[in-house]
């Protein structure tokens, strides 16, 4: 619905998006291929040192039934089966995760499978005019449960989610935010529990709040001028459990319709660049890198480094018709990383 509030997992989303997504300091290479009759092949590799890593994804969308089949290096086949409407405004779906260790004996596999390396998930989605809930339920004797909610309207809502391990009868998280989106800007705060799990019964030991396990985070995204897709956002977070401070400052520009440039600073003296393009359609070449500029000790140095920033200047060539982006580092840049992505 399009007045309804986003589910709890989108709140911050698109600042988180522009801060990390597609950025990658390893050798990354993706290949998607797209069909008419609804079926999608994806094959991901990543080489990180001298290890590499990849998948296979298998998409088929049939009328209002998605499959998505999944096969990695350590053997390991992920099954997810989505239907929408099942009833109005709900959307449910069920995965699964079993390893096999030999494809040749893939049939024989399945049949001797050990229950307890299947991990079976039966998740639900239920959308409201001014509510949004999601839930998800382990399909085994012992399971997991996790709930989600929030309410209000698409321009402000709040809301909290809950972890809870019916084994052990454990808390394993419980997480609340508010956030408030209007269209050319956003702004969340998210309260996280981490490392944390509390047993039920301890709830009234004063104890229990006597060590704080939270971390505290304010996300902000504004899309300043429309018409070249330049966006800023920033992040802050106060993590209770060590009374630390860090600060993210990300910005995105659109050079032409097919090309965009993103940069992110860290108060840890870390900045990154990213340069992608899309030479095709549904087909992007991605370059980005990263390097330490400065180490401040304090919070109050993010600007110091940002300052010194003005030390890098970034060229825009052409070289046998691909376009580069070049960066000149100072003497003191420690690190330097680079990613092609297809």
């Amino acid at each position: 619905m399009g007045s309804s509030p986003a589910p709890f997992s989108d709140i911050s989303k698109k600042a988180k998006d522009l801060l990390t997504k597609d950025y990658n300091f390893d050798q990354k290479f993706t290949l998607s291929v797209v069909g008419s009759t609804g079926l999608a092949l994806t094959a991901n590799g990543l080489k990180k040192d001298q290890i590499f890593v990849g998948d296979i994804n298998t998409l088929y969308k049939s009328r209002n039934v998605i499959v998505d089949v999944k096969v990695d290096t350590y053997s390991n086949v992920t099954t997810k089966v989505t239907k929408p409407d099942l009833f109005p405004n709900t959307k449910v779906a069920v995965s699964s995760k079993f390893p096999i260790t030999n494809l040749a004996r893939m049939c024989i596999s399945l049949v001797k499978l050990n229950l307890e390396d299947v991990c079976l998930m039966l998740d639900v989605q239920y959308l409201h005019p001014h509510a949004a809930i999601d839930s998800s339920i382990g399909l085994n004797p012992a399971p997991r449960l996790e709930l989600s909610a929030t309410i209000g309207s698409k321009d402000l809502s709040m809301g909290g989610e809950i972890g809870f391990d019916t084994a052990s009868s454990l808390l394993t998280k419980y997480n609340a935010g508010i956030s408030f989106n209007k269209p050319n800007l956003s702004a969340a705060l998210l309260l996280f529990s981490l490392a944390a799990i509390y047993d039920l019964t301890s709830w009234l030991c004063p104890q229990l709040f006597s060590v704080p396990r939270q971390t505290l985070k304010a996300t902000y995204i504004h899309a300043v001028d429309s018409s070249n897709g330049t966006t800023v956002a920033a992040e802050l977070t106060r993590r209770f459990s060590t009374l630390d401070n860090s600060l993210t400052l990300g910005s995105a520009h659109a050079i032409d319709p097919y090309t965009v440039v993103k940069t992110r600073f860290s108060d840890s003296g870390k900045a990154a660049i990213l340069w992608q393009r899309e030479w095709r359609p549904t087909s992007l070449i991605t370059y980005d890198s990263k390097a330490r500029v400065v180490q401040p000790k304090r919070l109050a140095l993010p600007l110091r480094a940002s300052l010194d920033m003005c030390n890098y200047w970034f060229d825009s060539v052409l070289q046998f018709g691909i376009p580069l982006i070049l960066l000149h580092f100072p003497p003191e840049v420690k690190e330097y990383h680079f990613l092609a992505k297809l």
